[in-house]
C-alpha cells in the first residue's frame, strides 16, 4: 500500500481497497452515515478526532496519522481558496519598525485618522515616504548608507528625517550664501547673553539661506539634530530639542551649522543622536566630521582657553558667584557655561538650576512641528 497520502480520504480509500470494503460497509462498521463517510473521503467534511480514534480501532492505523493528513488538507485548501496578500510581509515589517499610530496622531498623514483603515494608512505612508509602493519605503537597514553616523540610522530616526525634509522642502528662503553664514556666526554669538534672544536664531539662519526646522522626536528615537542638503544650494538643519536646555540648544545648533559650513551632509545625511557626554567630544572613537563640529560648537559656547583656565583656578569647589562673574565677563548666559563646565569636568550635577528651558521661546519664530503643533505642510 502506498505510504504517501495528501488527505485522510486518500488513506481511508486505500485501506478500503486493501480489504475489499465499500464505503457502505465502513459506515456500518463505524455506526456512521454513509453520506458522512463519503464526504470525509471526498474532502468535503473534516475528519474529527473522534472519527480518527474510531478508524484506529478498525484499521490499526494511529489516530495521529489521520489527523496529520487532515491538517495538511486544511492548509492546502487555505492556500487554494484564500486570496494571497503579497504585501502582508512588507506591512508587518513596516508597521513593526515605525510607530505608525504616533505618525497618525502627529498629523503627518493628512486624511488618515485610524490605524485600522489599512487602505488609507498604506496610501498615507507611501505619500509620506515619497514611494510608489510599500516595499519601496526606505526605513530599513539598506537606507543607512544615506546617513553618516557611528551606527546605522534606525527606522524611527529615518521617519523623523522624512518629516524634517518634508517641512524644509516647502520653506522659502534666500539663496544660500557661505559668506553670509560666516558673517552670521558673530551675530549668533551675541545672542548667548540672554535666553530670550534665542528667538532671533531662525531669522538669522533664514537670511543666510539655511532652512531651520524643529521637529519633536518620535517615541524611541534618539536624535539631537541633522544636517543634509536638498540640493547643492539648499542646506537644512533639523533639531529635535529632545533636551530642552539652553546649553544643549546652542551646542547642537552650532554643531549642525559647522556641518553646513564644512559642506558635510551633501553626500550623506549627518545624523547626530548623541551630542552629550563622550558624543560631544573629540576622542578617537568620534568620526572626523563630528570632531570638527564638536570642537566648533564647544568653542562657540565657551572659548576653550577661557573655560579651561576657569576650571584650573576654581576646581574642585565651584561657587555660583564665580560662575556668574565668569559668564558676565564673556557676555554668555550662565547656563551655556554650565553646559561646558559639566562636560569638561564630568560633574553633571553642577548648577543645574541655570539650565533654563528654551523651546517655548524658539517656537515663537521657528518652523516647528510637535508638542501639539502640526506644521502646515504635506496637505
Amino acid at each position: 500500500m502506498p505510504t504517501e497520502f495528501k488527505t485522510p480520504g486518500q488513506l481511508i480509500q486505500a485501506l478500503l481497497d486493501e480489504r475489499g470494503w465499500s464505503k457502505r460497509v465502513l459506515a456500518v462498521v463505524l455506526g456512521a452515515s454513509e453520506t458522512g463517510i463519503n464526504k470525509i473521503i471526498n474532502g468535503k467534511q473534516p475528519l474529527t478526532a473522534d472519527m480518527a480514534l474510531s478508524l484506529k480501532d478498525v484499521f490499526g492505523i494511529p489516530a495521529e496519522r489521520f489527523l496529520e493528513l487532515q491538517k495538511h488538507l486544511e492548509l492546502e485548501q487555505a492556500k487554494l481558496f484564500a486570496m494571497e496578500d503579497s504585501g502582508l510581509a512588507v506591512r508587518a515589517k513596516l508597521f513593526g519598525a515605525i510607530p505608525v499610530d504616533e505618525i497618525i496622531k502627529r498629523g503627518w498623514m493628512p486624511g488618515v485618522a485610524d490605524i485600522r483603515d489599512f487602505q488609507r494608512v498604506e496610501t498615507g505612508l507611501m505619500k509620506f515616504f515619497k514611494a510608489s509602493s510599500l516595499d519601496q519605503i526606505e526605513v530599513f537597514p539598506h537606507s543607512a548608507k544615506k546617513t553618516n553616523v557611528s551606527e546605522p540610522a534606525t527606522p524611527i530616526q529615518i521617519a523623523w528625517l522624512y518629516r524634517v525634509k518634508e517641512i524644509a522642502s516647502e520653506m522659502l528662503v534666500p539663496r544660500y550664501s557661505p559668506s553670509a553664514v560666516m558673517a552670521a556666526i558673530p551675530k549668533l554669538r551675541e545672542l548667548l547673553v540672554s535666553h530670550a534672544a534665542i528667538r532671533k536664531v531662525p531669522r538669522i539662519l533664514q537670511d543666510c539661506g539655511v532652512r531651520y526646522v524643529i521637529v519633536e522626536k518620535l517615541p524611541g528615537a534618539k536624535i539631537d539634530g541633522v544636517c543634509f542638503w536638498l540640493d547643492d544650494q539648499s542646506p537644512v538643519i533639523g533639531m529635535s530639542i529632545q533636551y530642552d536646555r539652553i546649553d544643549n540648544f546652542w551646542f547642537v545648533l552650532r554643531h549642525e551649522l559647522e556641518h553646513v559650513i564644512q559642506g558635510h551632509g551633501k553626500n550623506a545625511m549627518m545624523i547626530d543622536a548623541d551630542l552629550h557626554g563622550e558624543g560631544a567630544g573629540t576622542g578617537e572613537s568620534i568620526a572626523e566630521e563630528e570632531k570638527v563640529a564638536n570642537a566648533a560648537a564647544s568653542d562657540f559656547c565657551t572659548p576653550k582657553k577661557s573655560i579651561e583656565s576657569f576650571i584650573a583656578r576654581k576646581a574642585p569647589l565651584f561657587k555660583e558667584r564665580d560662575l556668574i562673574g565668569f559668564a558676565n565677563t564673556l557676555a554668555i548666559h550662565p547656563g551655556v557655561v554650565v553646559g561646558q563646565l559639566q562636560r569638561k569636568t564630568g560633574h553633571y550635577e553642577l548648577f543645574r538650576s541655570h539650565l533654563v528651558k528654551v523651546r517655548s521661546i524658539i517656537a515663537t519664530e521657528a518652523m516647528i512641528d510637535g508638542w501639539g503643533t502640526v506644521a502646515p505642510v504635506g496637505l
